[in-house]
């Protein structure tokens, strides 16, 4: 067999042309699955095959990019496996940290005092009207407040003993004020009455003996005690000047500050010291029982809690301590998150599945992607994938051709 080689064309034509016609054929077969991004119409009929493939079942394609997902990649035990990853006591901590820090740094910068408002009114409430009825229900009780006031009576009040410049002061209040000598003036009239005179005056001749007996029979008291009591109501204040003499004379300020000062609870009888502490523990009782919830309205309404609240807020946002116990606030505050995840972070998975609906939103988000940018995006994936496609085309284009000039070089 002879070649004529004036027909090579006939020859090499058919690898060529197949090899372009399989590589240009692979290319257009790939760009109609994106394009054209919309229908064509020509005189009120849609073209075929338009618009492309992806974009003409972009809803479709969404669907079942969101199954695939969520059966196959986020499954349950996947996102709890993800949630175990995120939820790490080390992360935990950090976000409950920065979120103290932030809520710190905005209690510092808050202008119009939200926070001061809000713990006023809480404040307020607490010990105008809550206490209160607390306190009622409470004061009821046999034993409310027993263990506190037999420990301040114990610790305070028993071993309580006044000063020399208490004692003095003291001393000094109860004879200026207490048992001034116009006081005492009027206590010895209203002793000295007509039927206390004649008592002391019977008793005085009955009982005494000796020289007293002669005066007591001869002279008696009445008259005596009777010029006293006229001397004191008419002469005021010459009685009040001798009452006060006396006071001085007979030194009553010093022999009442040292008895102040010597007195305390422990000299009393144990008898009586506990029949004391109980009826202090009793009168404390009867008093809030009874007047206890309206000193603490009384006390709630004289209070400024919008000062005190924001002295408050300021002091704990510039506190120190406050500022050092942040990290271990947050460290137990993680642990505690930790455990309960532990045991029931399936359940809040399970949960936040339906919440979340990251199905929905995969969908969604395929639905609102353009046609050109769902082109890019999956070209940008397997660029390299389809070139080898339109290049694979071309290789069997050529692969063809040759073939065929195989068979008609057998055939001549």
């Amino acid at each position: 067999m002879t070649l004529d080689w004036s027909h090579l064309w006939l020859y090499v034509s058919p690898p060529i042309v197949g090899g372009i016609i399989g590589y240009f054929t692979n290319d257009i077969a790939i760009k109609m699955l994106f394009r054209p991004y919309r229908a064509i119409y020509i005189g009120g009929r849609k073209i075929p095959f338009t618009p492309g493939l992806i974009p003409r079942n972009q809803e479709r394609l969404a669907k079942n990019v969101s199954d695939t997902i969520m059966g196959s990649l986020l499954t349950p035990q996947e996102l709890q496996k993800l949630a175990r990853r995120l939820l790490q006591t080390e992360r935990i901590q950090g976000a409950i940290l920065w979120i103290l820090r932030l809520a710190i740094d905005q209690l510092k910068s808050d202008k119009e005092q939200k926070t001061a408002k809000i713990l006023s009114g809480i404040l307020r409430d607490l010990l105008g009207e809550s206490l209160p009825r607390l306190l009622k229900v409470l004061a009821r009780r046999e034993d409310f407040l027993e263990a506190q006031v037999n420990q301040i009576f114990d610790q305070i009040l028993l071993d309580f003993q006044l000063t020399d410049e208490q004692a003095t002061r003291l001393g000094d209040w109860l004879l200026q004020v207490v048992i001034p000598p116009d006081i005492l003036r009027l206590a010895v009239i209203d002793f000295l009455t007509d039927r206390t005179i004649q008592t002391i005056d019977e008793s005085f001749r009955e009982k005494t003996s000796g020289t007293y007996w002669v005066v007591a029979n001869l002279f008696g008291l009445r008259n005596t005690l009777t010029r006293l009591r006229t001397y004191c109501l008419d002469e005021k204040d010459a009685t009040n000047t001798r009452l006060q003499e006396l006071i001085q004379q007979l030194q009553l300020r010093d022999r009442l500050k040292q008895l102040l000062q010597s007195f305390s609870l422990e000299s009393l009888p144990i008898g009586t010291v506990r029949q004391l502490r109980k009826t202090t523990r009793e009168t404390v009782r009867n008093y809030a029982q009874t007047r206890g919830s309206d000193l603490l309205q009384g006390l709630g309404s004289s209070v400024d809690w919008e000062n005190v609240a924001m002295l408050l807020v300021n002091r704990l946002s510039s506190s120190p301590v406050v500022n050092a116990s942040l990290e271990v606030v947050s460290k137990e505050l993680a642990l505690v998150l930790e455990r309960y995840f532990e045991k029931d972070l399936e359940a809040i998975v399970a949960q936040a599945i339906p919440i979340l609906a990251i199905d929905q939103v995969i969908v969604d988000r395929v639905k609102s992607t353009s046609p050109a940018d769902l082109e890019a995006a999956i070209e940008g994936i397997v660029k390299n994938e389809l070139q080898a496609i339109v290049n694979l085309g071309g290789i069997l284009g050529f692969v063809v051709g040759l073939v065929q000039t195989t068979f008609l070089l057998f055939a001549q």
